[in-house]
């Protein structure tokens, strides 16, 4: 226990699984980094002890970068990322450290995380910061998971964070991307999304503006990237916030929304106070209509409203990435992926983003019916990032038509046809070297180039068709392989048995709560049953 003695504390944001080169990530990944790690170093300070931070892009060396004792280590990471987060952890445990993991994977995945950390953190507000700090004990060989009600009410602003966010913003390129966040939670209820069943709240419009006016203070130019799940729910609150603090043209904005919160006099206003980037979620063409604001138009009659909706949008954004779900069981045939590649021709501006359907743990509560069904396989997390892998059995194709459609798609959006329309019908010269840049690389060729692969062993591997079967839970050479490279030094400190989880771990604990209640804590006690993974009194998140 820190028994009120100075702790040394390290703080280590992933944004990435493995060490890179690529020069995407050189230009892009220091502008990925999240806020709620700065926000614990924040925390931390304020109760006295020396803080150690570090972003991790890909280009850095861990080992060197943190000093060689630390007292406690703090570890936010995508589900993507929990390898590397593991085998850091096995790591500085080796040398006495205790260790903290927060973010995503900690809220999706608490009953394996409790096996190679001390605290598995959910929702975490700084009374969950200052009980871990004061606490600060060794939990093995299960941890401890702890956390909050609900999201923090407030959080630390730019200006307050700026000591973690300058020395990130140094390692990138040219763009220099300011993480901002002006609300939790969203007001949709996409039952694929993690932020489906977070209440929304917007945070303090004033601490919003002083921050905007802290940043006309250090950049001539700044380029803020809002964090929110969903930009502009109270759309006039945040833009009389924005107008009233920066002065027109002076600061450029990104922002994720959704097609029902930008209609022409938004995007207008908009595009008048600087945001030069959207990212508008569209899904499905038989779902989400809500967010789309399609209402229940369905298949072409959606496509050719929200092509329409989406060009009016490039009239004024120079930038516009439309985001799509493969897979979800609305979907059957090829008749989706065909509607995909028209409003790829109707909408030449916008740059497609494509995931596959992912359960993602204890996300969302629709993972409990894949798992009941028993769909969802154990693709290690490595592969959890929405492209590498679809962890969930198609409920109406079979794998290799799946793929087949999916490459046929990729194809299609990445030709060079496409790749020209999409360069002739964008303006600006970033937008248009950031398309085509995605389009040759990971993101199209590479994805292309990756999913042909998947599929050919499809048809030639037997034991590659029996693992998507669900006939065998034996990891194919194939993917134990890309761990092994990706991880790198760091490989050797992944503790047995970390590249395999349960992927039901999930549904067991639901069952296991119904059978026997826990005990209800008492005296504030935020401390839960690791093997169960439930959260008590108080949970938390990146």
């Amino acid at each position: 226990m820190s028994g009120g003695r100075k702790l040394r504390i390290g703080i280590i944001d992933l944004v990435t699984k493995g060490p890179t080169r690529a020069l995407f990530a050189r230009v892009m990944n220091a502008n990925l980094a999240s806020i709620m790690p700065q926000v614990v170093g924040v925390w931390c300070e304020e109760q006295g002890h020396e803080v150690t931070f570090v972003c991790y892009t890909g280009f850095e060396n861990l080992v060197d970068e943190l000093p060689e004792r630390v007292d406690l280590l703090f570890i936010c990471a995508f589900t993507e990322s929990a390898l590397t987060a593991y085998a850091i952890s096995h790591l500085f445990r080796s040398r006495g450290a205790v260790t903290v993991l927060g973010g995503p994977h900690a809220r999706c995945y608490p009953q394996d995380a409790l096996r190679y950390f001390d605290y598995v953190a959910g929702f975490t507000d700084k009374t969950v910061v200052h009980d871990i700090v004061q606490d600060c004990s060794q939990y093995r060989p299960m941890g401890t998971h702890v956390g909050a009600a609900r999201q923090p009410a407030s959080l630390p602003g730019v200006r307050e964070r700026w000591k973690f966010i300058e020395p990130t913003l140094q390692k990138a390129l040219f763009m220099k991307m300011v993480p901002m966040l002006g609300s939790l939670g969203c007001p949709y209820t996409c039952s694929f999304c993690i932020d489906s069943t977070v209440a929304y709240q917007p945070l303090d419009f004033e601490v919003m503006k002083d921050d905007l006016s802290f940043l006309l203070e250090k950049y001539k130019h700044p380029l803020v990237g809002w964090h929110d799940p969903n930009f502009g729910v109270r759309f006039d609150d945040y833009l009389d916030a924005i107008e009233e603090a920066v002065p027109q043209g002076r600061i450029d904005f990104i922002a994720e929304s959704s097609l029902s919160l930008l209609s022409e006099p938004h995007v207008k206003r908009l595009r008048r106070n600087g945001f030069k980037a959207l990212l508008p979620g569209i899904e499905s063409w038989y779902d989400l209509g809500d967010k789309s604001k399609t209402g229940r138009l369905t298949g072409m009659d959606k496509v050719t409203q929200v092509s329409e909706q989406v060009n009016m949008i490039l009239r004024y954004i120079p930038y516009v990435q439309t985001n799509f779900v493969l897979g979800l069981d609305v979907d059957v045939g090829r008749e989706p992926f065909e509607l995909t590649k028209r409003f790829v021709d109707l909408t030449p501006g916008a740059f497609p983003g494509y995931s596959l359907l992912s359960a993602f743990g204890q996300a969302a509560p629709l993972n409990l019916e894949y798992q009941r069904a028993n769909r969802v396989l154990p693709f290690p997390f490595h592969f959890l990032d929405n492209n590498r892998a679809m962890n969930v059995k198609p409920k109406n194709y079979c794998w290799t038509d799946f793929y087949s459609n999916v490459i046929d798609l990729g194809k299609h959006t990445f030709s060079w046809r496409a790749i020209t329309n999409r360069l002739l019908a964008t303006n600006a010269f970033i937008p248009r070297w950031m398309n085509v840049v995605r389009a040759v690389s990971s993101e199209g060729f590479g994805r292309i180039k990756y999913n042909t692969e998947v599929r050919r062993r499809l048809d030639s591997e037997p034991a590659f068709r029996r693992y998507f079967e669900q006939e065998t839970d034996e990891l194919p050479d194939f993917y134990e392989s890309q761990v092994r490279r990706d991880l790198g030094p760091l490989w050797h400190w992944l503790p047995p048995g970390a590249v395999c989880h349960d992927p039901n771990a999930y549904l067991k604990a639901v069952t296991d709560r119904e059978r026997e209640m826990p005990p209800v804590p008492t005296n504030g006690d935020r401390r839960v049953a690791a093997a169960a993974g439930e959260p008590a009194s108080r949970k938390s998140t990146t």
